[in-house]
Formats: structure tokens, C-alpha cells, sequence
């Protein structure tokens, strides 16, 4: 399954890559042009970690709901996913979009 938020896709996973560390917060990702960011409402119903640089979010309650000010909140339900930003290739480089 996977789901889209803004330029944010959000995919299941089996599990958390074992080496990741646990972070403070569950942004998953920040605005870069409105300061607005992409995070799950209530910090309680998930953990966000992180490998490699990559997020994985494991949601710990029966659902959570992740919003932005600027899209309709999507709701996930408990399980275990990875968090990235979209991507646009052009001839001249790949580069991450933004909100």
C-alpha cells in the first residue's frame, strides 16, 4: 500500500531496519517554502525513526491521522511504513519537490 501526502509518499514495510535510531518528533517532513510541515497530529499514536538517512514511521495506535495546512489530513492505520519526499527527474538533475 501507499499512500500520498503533498510530495510526501508514505509505503508499508515489514520492519524497521534494526540499526535505526528513534527520534524526538514526528515530523516527516518540514516545508521548505511555507514552513508548514507534514506530521502525524497527535505525537503519542506513532514513533519516527530513522536509518540512513531514511524515515521509517510505526504507528502505534489503532490509526493516526497525518496533516499539513495546506492538504486534507490522510489517516494511517497501525502499522509499520517508510517516509519519503517526491522526486522530478529533468535531463539536468533529480531533485526533491517541494510544498
Amino acid at each position: 500500500m501507499l499512500w500520498r501526502h503533498g510530495d510526501v509518499l508514505i509505503g508499508a514495510v515489514a520492519t524497521i531496519p534494526p540499526d535505526a535510531h528513534k527520534k524526538h518528533h514526528c515530523i516527516l517532513a518540514h516545508g521548505e517554502v511555507t514552513g508548514h510541515s507534514h506530521r502525524i497530529e497527535r505525537v503519542g499514536d506513532a514513533e519516527l525513526f530513522e536509518a540512513e538517512g531514511q524515515l521509517f514511521l510505526r504507528i502505534v495506535s489503532p490509526e493516526a491521522r497525518v496533516i499539513h495546512e495546506e492538504h486534507q489530513p490522510i489517516t494511517l492505520p497501525q502499522g509499520t511504513y517508510r517516509v519519503w519526499q517526491q522526486r522530478e527527474y529533468t535531463p539536468h538533475a533529480i531533485r526533491r519537490i517541494v510544498d
